[in-house]
């Protein structure tokens, strides 16, 4: 048997560092799917039915870079205290995190449209949930296809 000398012992330290660092980091990178995006849309919404309209997005059907991706939103509501948009939340099915945004509204806000950029780690859909004042609850959803250099993904 040889003995390691202090240079082996410190590589492998930096090694069983790394190895620890990487395994404890690597659950949280795996991509939400539909169920865990539905999950957080029924921890935000309760047991409310989700309807469809009023909610038009703006996001470019293929996404070049999916660093910087642009989106925009307007909801339809007339913005006045008995009816108006409370807030909006923003959703990506196939990111770490399904939960991108969440933007407040008040009748003082005049219009419910807003515009971002996000992050998206591959294709996927896109989903805005609008709360609006009376309770109900409007949902829109669109696919973004990001590519990387133009090649697919």
């Amino acid at each position: 048997m040889t003995a390691l000398s202090r240079r082996d012992v410190l590589r492998l330290s930096g090694a069983g560092a790394a190895a620890f660092v990487a395994s404890s980091l690597l659950p949280n990178l795996a991509a939400a799917d539909a169920a865990s995006t539905a999950a957080a849309i029924k921890k935000i919404i309760g047991s409310k039915t989700l309807q469809q309209g009023r909610i038009t997005l703006e996001l470019p059907q293929i996404a070049e870079n999916g660093n910087t991706v642009p989106v925009g939103f307007e909801v339809q509501s007339p913005m006045i205290g008995a009816d108006h948009v409370k807030a909006v939340h923003l959703f990506a099915e196939g990111n770490p995190e399904p939960s991108v945004a969440s933007i407040r509204f008040s009748p003082a806000s005049g219009r419910a449209k807003a515009a971002t950029r996000m992050r998206l780690a591959k294709t996927q859909n896109i989903i805005a949930v609008a709360e609006m004042s009376d309770g109900s609850v409007y949902m829109a959803k669109t696919e973004v296809k990001v590519t990387i250099g133009g090649c697919g993904g």
